[in-house]
């Protein structure tokens, strides 16, 4: 007579089957039969019997899990924890690397000359997830940035400018210019696996300019304008941005030349009752939300291809519209990590 197999134990996770053998054991030294025990657990009766022959002669221990056999780990738990503050604390360019981004075949290199191993790329790969790591795009920051002014604006120099502009009435908005470029692409699309599709596009050469300030309400106002922002451009758009506005703007920029040249400098004095102008630290443009906004459009406008700069120029003036009518994504650029500190 053969015994029927219920179902297939083997395919159940190394904890689940020592958790199963165990409960079917004790189920039996309590005073069930086995075959009751089989039966109910859909066990095969011979299973349980090889079971209850291993309590026998080695208790619970020996229904337990068997550790993976299995080479012995070439780096240690000393080692790992090295290497993981290395990783951590280190650019690669500090230990003579050629280059500012730790790949694995650097890692692979430092584990090699830190620690006399030689691992392959992939395994390398899997020690980095275990010690927490993952491959990620990161953010950059200009070497003459000054850490100590982006932190004291962070903590000092906004907060005085926000208890103001509540005392005031005044609104605060954070301004910024960018370009977009007809050879400018980004995004995927789905094609059958190995055949890259291809997408036509202009090989003419122009571009669009733009301006804009965002506030942590969801405000948003926006120019478009053809060749280089100057101040001449700036200050128009500073009259653009007063129209309409009931309450005194504290407007934040960064240092471009077109922010502080002279004309520019007459017309917030001369308007000093309607705007005021500050500006952010040095090479910090993670400090300005604004610079979310071209971010989100930019993505956004690159998946059109647009065969002249007049279509181009619709493409922008469309995608700027359709912002300026979604104030809680304007307002999300606020909640952004760099950006938080000037959330309403």
């Amino acid at each position: 007579m053969q015994c029927k197999k219920i179902f297939d134990g083997r395919k159940l996770p190394r904890d689940s089957k020592e958790q199963l053998r165990i409960v079917a054991v004790r189920r039996v030294m309590s005073g069930e039969s086995p075959e009751a025990v089989a039966k109910g657990m859909g066990l095969n009766r011979r299973t349980i019997y090889r079971w209850l022959e291993a309590h026998y002669y080695g208790g619970e221990d020996a229904l337990k899990a068997k550790p993976i056999p299995g080479a012995p780990p070439k780096i240690n738990a000393r080692q790992m924890e090295v290497l993981a503050r290395i990783v951590r604390e280190k650019s690669p360019l500090q230990l003579k690397f050629p280059y500012a981004l730790w790949t694995l075949a650097m890692i692979r290199e430092l584990i090699r000359q830190k620690f006399s191993v030689n691992l392959s790329e992939v395994s390398v790969g899997r020690l980095m997830r275990r010690l927490g790591f993952s491959p990620q795009r990161p953010l950059y920051r200009a070497w003459q940035q000054n850490p100590a002014l982006v932190e004291n604006w962070r903590s000092e120099e906004y907060p005085k400018i926000a208890a103001r502009a509540k005392r005031e009435g005044a609104v605060i908005f954070f301004a910024d210019e960018s370009a977009i470029r007809s050879d400018y692409h980004a995004g995927t699309t789905w094609s059958p696996t190995g055949k890259t599709p291809v997408v036509k596009a202009t090989g003419a050469r122009f571009s669009v300019n733009m301006l804009s300030a965002v506030n942590a309400q969801g405000g948003f106002r926006f120019m478009t304008v053809e060749g280089h922002v100057n101040a001449s451009v700036f200050g128009e758009f500073l009259k653009r941005l007063l129209t309409g506005m009931d309450r005194k703007v504290f407007l934040i920029v960064d240092g471009h030349p077109a922010h502080k040249a002279k004309m520019v400098r007459k017309f917030v004095e001369e308007n000093s009752d309607a705007i005021e102008l500050f500006f952010l630290p040095p090479y910090a443009p993670e400090l300005n939300p604004d610079e979310l906004a071209w971010a989100h459009l930019k993505t956004r406008i690159a998946k059109a291809t647009a065969k002249t700069k007049e279509e181009l120029k619709l493409t922008v003036d469309s995608a700027l519209h359709r912002l300026q009518k979604l104030p809680e994504i304007v307002a999300s650029f606020f909640h952004a990590p760099s950006c938080r500190y000037a959330a309403a």
